[in-house]
């Protein structure tokens, strides 16, 4: 694919906006139709046939490299991707162990236990992390019932979404892999911002994934694809899931828009990313020195933080701070939340800061 920086979508003001809010680059459809067209003069551009061959093929290989597994399968969606996962792992071993503040549990409207006849066990609640002690007693309880009812999946979410952004306890992770490899229980990593973790703890994206038997990674978080997800795992596992996918109304008939923005940023996205995030660490030391904002991190956390401003209304800064530059969501209260995403590197850390400070009024 032709370097990134080959394709400038808009020179001036996009180049020197940023967003505080998102994991990816939100495009408008212009930038993204921009993009494309970018793309395609390039001539390296082929097209699918119902989500297989050319560019996706491309991807999918690109994907399955990346996070050290045989195979890689498109999907349209990181829904579809966590329960075709834990569906193919189960087998007829119907209970699978979640998080409770998964999204798998709580934001996929039971597809798992609607469409497959999974039985899904939350564990952890509150918490990013589950732990091995609270693996043994689940497995325990479907050991002792008065009908059989054994474990055939784990799945572990990290970063957690619901945990702003939280990680799931490295070691733990490690402890509750080598138990169900000993046990032959399927494990499944939904790593939708996996590869933001990484840059996040210094860790290979291979340092994880090798633990796990599939894998997913959003294609839209960061990759900034309009939608999109890839399953990776062994190919004797994913060899007939185009069919599945298709079973599931997932074989869509072209997807080369989304695939080839997807591998277009995969080129140095994690440099770009280390970037940004040395950016944003700097901005944030910088702006705890004032005694105009208050800052807080999330333990164990990711690309999450919350700042508030003292003296000046939230809503009516967050209006100066989009004037100055900086676009950011809603607050909640007092707070914002603000995302690292890699519209951090466009700028210098002194820059970002004095905007933050420039919106005090």
């Amino acid at each position: 694919m032709t370097p990134l920086a080959g394709f400038q979508l808009a020179a001036g003001s996009l180049e020197k906006s940023m967003y505080g809010f998102g994991d990816g680059i939100p495009h408008t459809p212009e930038e993204y139709a921009q993009l494309l067209a970018g793309l395609a003069k390039s001539g390296k551009l082929t097209s699918d046939e119902y989500s297989r061959g050319g560019v996706v093929e491309t991807l999918e290989a690109r994907m399955a490299s990346l996070l050290g597994k045989e195979a890689a399968v498109w999907l349209p969606t990181g829904t579809l991707a966590n329960h075709l996962a834990v569906r193919l792992l189960a087998g007829e071993r119907r209970r699978v162990l979640v998080q409770a503040e998964s999204h798998l549990f709580n934001d996929c409207g039971d597809c798992a236990q609607t469409l497959s006849g999974l039985h899904l066990v939350p564990l952890g609640p509150g918490r990013a992390t589950f732990t091995l002690e609270e693996v043994e007693r689940a497995a325990s309880d479907a050991q002792l019932g008065r009908v059989l009812t054994p474990i055939g999946a784990i799945q572990i979410e990290t970063p957690v979404r619901r945990r702003q952004g939280e990680r799931f306890d490295f070691q733990e992770m490690k402890k509750i892999a080598a138990w169900a490899r000993e046990r032959k229980i399927g494990l499944h990593l939904d790593g939708a911002r996996l590869i933001l973790e990484s840059v996040y703890t210094a860790r290979r994206v291979t340092e994880y994934t090798a633990l796990f038997d599939t894998v997913y990674i959003s294609m839209y978080k960061y990759f900034n694809a309009a939608s999109g997800a890839v399953l990776a795992g062994p190919k004797s596992l994913l060899a007939g899931l185009y069919h599945t996918r298709r079973m599931f109304g997932g074989g869509l008939p072209q997807v080369w828009p989304f695939a080839a923005v997807a591998l277009h940023y995969m080129d140095g996205f994690e440099q770009r990313f280390r970037t940004a995030m040395d950016t944003a660490e700097s901005v944030i030391t910088t702006l705890r020195t004032d005694t105009n904002f208050e800052l807080e991190r999330v333990p164990n956390g990711t690309n999450v933080f919350r700042l508030r401003v003292n003296g000046v209304n939230a809503p009516v800064y967050l209006g100066r701070l989009e004037a100055a530059g900086i676009s950011a969501r809603t607050p909640t209260g007092d707070w914002l939340t603000l995302q690292v995403n890699e519209t951090w590197a466009r700028l210098p850390a002194s820059e970002i800061a004095a905007r933050f400070r420039r919106a005090l009024g």
